[in-house]
């Protein structure tokens, strides 16, 4: 995994704009209506294409594919960095009618419901919640999603190919987030995360063995709390955390930690959050994953203030931080001078070479396309005034 070593290198979190034709496609691969496969994939390998050459071409250092492999249903969803997992895994069906949401239980909905009465009218979309009932685990959880996780690799490769960036990343979906999906098969919650793990690794492993680092998207680790109702105690919390560390852990054994990266966010919707977890109460559980970098939300501001947090705790040898600079929560484009300001309060706690310049949250499907591009511009602007700051 490169570092920064004589300047302030950039990426993202994952998820970038689809074009249109794909997105056409896209929409009736997740809805189940009848698509042409050929034209299917003439429009995903032309479209990871374009997106590398515009994020070489905008000066992002680590580039993706913007998860287009990871099919979206429109120009807005949440959802896609999870919801494309459940065609790569056999043992599940779907449960008793009645649409099901990950969000319906969170505390903040409580506390805003108002708000968020008027907000769930405003288009908020999820590929996670389209179909009408929930999906349940009913047998052994097996992983059947080879071919689609290499056809991914493939094309990246492709597509990266000639262009001038620091290396390619791939994201994959964290057992600890995926298994707060409703279960009504395995007897315990640790052999749920375990058997989710297992067959997990077989995809980790493909990403890692073809080259790409692996960037593990965890947003369940903190943002679990919000939806435990009613509120748990602590200890009690960071015992199931720790669990589910336990459990990606061993689906990351023996695969090189210098080729992993694993992030946490605390949910892309636009609400309040103030019931969020407070990254001080789950970062040394964070810290025990198997990883050599960790990114983590840190640009909006419910917390952006975090990053004193680093000031106490140490961040362990040899590892990488990959703090969000700007926002997927605002559309406001950040100041390059705000950018560099915020790079250069963490390099100044963990050290330069330790920082790589990021985004909160995957930034497709969550603002208007126009936007993201601003955006990364402001990175890569606010990366090269830091870089000025920090080695002069």
């Amino acid at each position: 995994m490169r570092r920064s070593t004589d300047r302030i290198l950039t990426t993202h979190v994952g998820s970038l704009p689809r074009p249109d034709d794909l997105l056409e496609v896209n929409r009736a691969k997740v809805t189940g209506e009848s698509f042409d496969e050929r034209l299917y994939a003439q429009r995903l390998t032309a479209a990871v294409s374009g997106i590398c050459r515009r994020q070489a071409a905008l000066g992002v250092d680590i580039v993706n594919d913007g998860e287009f492999g990871k099919a979206s249903i429109g120009a807005i969803d949440y959802g896609p960095w999870a919801s494309y997992i459940w065609a790569r895994l056999d043992g599940w069906g779907l449960g008793a009618p009645g649409r099901h949401s990950l969000l319906a239980s969170r505390r903040d909905r409580a506390m805003f419901a108002d708000f968020y009465r008027e907000f769930d009218g405003t288009g908020f979309i999820s590929s996670s919640s389209l179909v009408p009932r929930p999906r349940i685990v009913t047998g052994p959880i097996t992983y059947r999603g080879l071919q689609a996780v290499r056809t991914d690799l493939d094309n990246l490769k492709a597509a990266l190919a000639g262009l001038e960036v620091a290396e390619g990343f791939v994201t994959s979906i964290a057992p600890g987030s995926f298994s707060r999906q409703q279960d009504s098969f395995y007897k315990t919650d640790e052999e749920f995360q375990f058997a989710l793990g297992e067959a997990l690794r077989q995809e980790y492993k493909a990403i890692i063995d073809a080259g790409f680092v692996l960037q593990l998207d965890d947003p369940g680790l903190p943002g679990g709390w919000d939806a435990a109702n009613p509120q748990p105690k602590i200890e009690d919390y960071r015992k199931t955390a720790s669990l589910r560390v336990e459990a990606l852990n061993h689906a990351l054994r023996d695969l090189p930690i210098d080729r992993i990266r694993y992030h946490i966010c605390w949910g892309s919707w636009h609400g309040p959050h103030v019931t969020d977890l407070p990254l001080r109460d789950i970062i040394d559980v964070m810290l025990k994953v198997r990883a050599g970098a960790y990114s983590i939300e840190a640009a909006n501001v419910r917390h952006e203030h975090e990053w004193k947090v680093w000031r106490d705790v140490k961040l362990p040898d040899g590892k990488i931080l990959i703090p969000g600079v700007v926002s997927h929560a605002t559309n406001v484009i950040e100041h390059p001078e705000l950018v560099a300001d915020r790079i250069v309060s963490f390099a100044n706690v963990v050290g330069r070479e330790n920082v790589i310049a990021g985004t909160d949250c995957g930034l497709g499907g969550r603002i208007h396309a126009q936007l993201v591009w601003a955006k990364l511009q402001a990175l890569v602007e606010g990366a090269a005034i830091a870089t000025s700051a920090l080695w002069s």
